[in-house]
């Protein structure tokens, strides 16, 4: 499991750059080895520190652990997902299952439990084979549920305070009789009033009824790692839809769909493409110019080239996603057999065959 940084040095996930060096600051001097001498586990604690503040310091390293959980990006953690095209649920619904037979989830402590996370949502983008070489950061407008400005979440009026619910009398659950096989069942569901809290406002906001988020349109950054594949999906952490009364938000999967380029087809890592050269050429040898996904590059056609004879560009094809290898280009060779030639062209092969 990914370490969580943020708590490790104490701040929040929203904490400034200055927040997060003074955090780090602090925790350093009091934790600092000459102060401890002897003491493996204060001297482990500042490990942790170090490591933390090596990725939340660093403004890309950070970005990198702020989408995938990760400071080495996909490659070393979760951000990479099989598309499996689910909806917009938060999959509790087997905890759900439990809760209604046996009261209070599946630990049976009949508790109180909120089901505010935000839901996931689920976008799609299209990229080109060439944007794919480098890591590539791209913007994206969507509408989904942010947190209420109004009520700062809370779903309250401002100034208003929470009192109990009168339909669960604070518990959070409420209980149900149900008839079946077996006879009479007292099932127990959460609050649909207070949606387990075992409060509600006093006074609801009138801007986002009480939910403490409302539907506005949003720029999202996100961050494209080189080498990704078509059919793949991303996942962003909290940029799904805000949670109900400032719970913690979804998160976003980016569904990635990568444009076909009639110049080249993608085999894995390496790429493929075809090129046409003179007789003349294959026969002396010379030197091309082919396009890659990198931009336009030298190929050396050696002597003797033989028609769909294939030869390689060493690590010109895409990267290879979490390394810093790189795939190869391979191109296949055409040779172009002239259909007609000139008095001068054919006197010069005559010549030539008949000293063979």
């Amino acid at each position: 499991m990914a370490k969580d940084y943020y708590q490790i040095l104490g701040v929040q996930r929203n904490a400034s750059a200055e927040e997060v060096k003074k955090a780090y600051r602090k925790m350093s001097k009091e934790l600092h080895p000459d102060k401890h001498k002897g003491d493996k586990d204060v001297e482990q604690r500042f490990k942790e520190i170090n490591e933390a503040y090596e990725v939340l310091g660093n403004p890309k390293k950070k970005q990198t652990y702020d989408q995938f959980g990760t400071a080495s990006g996909p490659g070393g953690g979760a951000g990479f997902e099989g598309f499996q095209g689910f909806g917009n649920g938060d999959f509790s619904g087997f905890a759900d299952i439990f809760e209604s037979f046996f009261g209070g989830g599946a630990g049976g402590g009949g508790g109180k439990r909120k089901r505010n996370r935000g839901e996931d949502m689920e976008v799609g983008i299209s990229l080109e084979l060439k944007d794919l070489v480098e890591d590539a950061e791209r913007t994206i407008e969507i509408q989904k549920m942010v947190a209420c400005a109004d009520c700062d979440g809370s779903g309250m009026e401002k100034g208003s305070k929470k009192i109990t619910c009168k339909e669960c009398s604070g518990t959070g659950q409420v209980t149900r009789q149900q008839q079946s096989f077996f006879g009479t069942i007292a099932q127990r569901f959460v609050c649909p009033d207070c949606q387990g809290a075992g409060e509600v406002p006093e006074k609801k906001c009138e801007h986002c009824g009480a939910e403490g988020r409302k539907q506005e349109k949003v720029r999202v950054n996100i961050l494209v790692p080189a080498g990704i594949r078509d059919g793949q999906t991303l996942r962003i952490r909290g940029q799904g839809n805000a949670g109900r009364l400032g719970d913690e938000p979804g998160d976003l999967y980016v569904h990635i769909s990568v444009r076909s380029d009639k110049r080249f087809t993608r085999d894995g890592d390496d790429i493929r493409s075809d090129t046409t050269i003179a007789v003349i050429d294959a026969i002396l040898g010379t030197q091309i110019r082919v396009e890659t996904v990198r931009g336009p590059v030298d190929l050396k056609i050696p002597e003797g080239t033989q028609p769909e004879q294939t030869l390689r560009l060493k690590e010109k094809g895409m990267p290879v996603a979490g390394s810093s290898r790189s795939g190869n280009h391979y191109v296949k060779i055409h040779v172009e057999i002239p259909k007609k030639l000139s008095r001068t062209e054919k006197k010069i092969m005559e010549e030539w065959r008949s000293t063979r």
